[in-house]
């Protein structure tokens, strides 16, 4: 039998198995594929020091695929050594903006399926609790939730779930009180809990002379779809945190227009 022949029975044989795979394995097959792809692509874009890393790491293995193909003697094995290894050094090295990246995936379909916002009377609320809180140059930080599900921080804080006041929001976090350090969350009208801890923001462009508490009002700001209200300790400055951006707003009119596009 010449090898045209085989070759042809080859493919007349490879042919009919894959007609003869039922149409639902297909279906099935293909769907988790396309979960698969469209997971790691948001994996990757989540994060902009994974999305270079990601780019990086293609750039090596583009060229480790060229040295191969060009069979050179000396780049060829280092390459490719170094191609084999990079996942393993993708996973020590990037291990913190891995789980920053996974958190930001997963709470990006973790959402309310109901939104609820607070009233007029919040939203005047928590601008005045802001405005007196930095007159006293006392630190505070607001979190306000929107759709993604603040629950993951709420249930490691102190429950409260009161109505959300001016009165209340100062005394949580007059110094020396057990509530003042960490944020509030607020959940419509109420006041889900206080003490709560975010994961720090690793941003390289932040400003170095902020301190933890704006640190962490930018981090839950790039993972979620929050708005956060961080009033300096030091200088009594008031700052607004909103996807993963940071500004500063000392007027009590301007800190209302965005709490109001906000919470609209």
């Amino acid at each position: 039998m010449r090898c045209c022949d085989i070759i042809g029975l080859v493919k007349k044989e490879r042919d009919r198995m894959l007609f003869d795979i039922p149409i639902w394995k297909v279906v099935v097959d293909a769907y988790f594929v396309w979960v698969l792809v469209i997971f790691l692509v948001k994996f990757i874009i989540s994060n902009k020091k994974m999305l270079n890393i990601a780019i990086s790491f293609l750039f090596v293995y583009v060229i480790a695929y060229v040295a191969n193909l060009l069979d050179l003697l000396v780049s060829g094995p280092i390459l490719a050594y170094l191609a084999q290894w990079m996942p393993v050094l993708m996973i020590v090295i990037m291990a913190p903006d891995i789980r920053r990246s996974l958190e930001i995936v997963w709470k990006a379909d973790a959402r309310n399926d109901i939104l609820v916002m607070g009233s007029e009377r919040t939203k005047i609320c928590v601008v005045d609790a802001a405005i007196y809180l930095s007159s006293q140059k006392i630190g505070a930080l607001m979190t306000i939730e929107k759709h993604n599900t603040l629950d993951q921080y709420s249930e490691r804080a102190i429950m409260m779930n009161s109505e959300v006041s001016k009165e209340v929001l100062i005394n949580i976090f007059t110094p020396n009180t057990p509530l003042h350090d960490g944020a509030v969350i607020i959940r419509g009208d109420s006041i889900l809990c206080a003490g709560a801890y975010f994961v720090l923001s690793d941003n390289e462009n932040f400003d170095k002379t902020m301190g933890s508490r704006h640190r962490a009002g930018l981090g839950i700001s790039e993972i979620t779809d929050s708005m956060t209200i961080i009033v300096s300790e030091e200088t009594g400055h008031i700052s607004i945190a909103i996807e993963g951006i940071m500004l500063k707003i000392n007027d009590r009119d301007k800190l209302m227009e965005y709490v109001n596009m906000f919470m609209k």
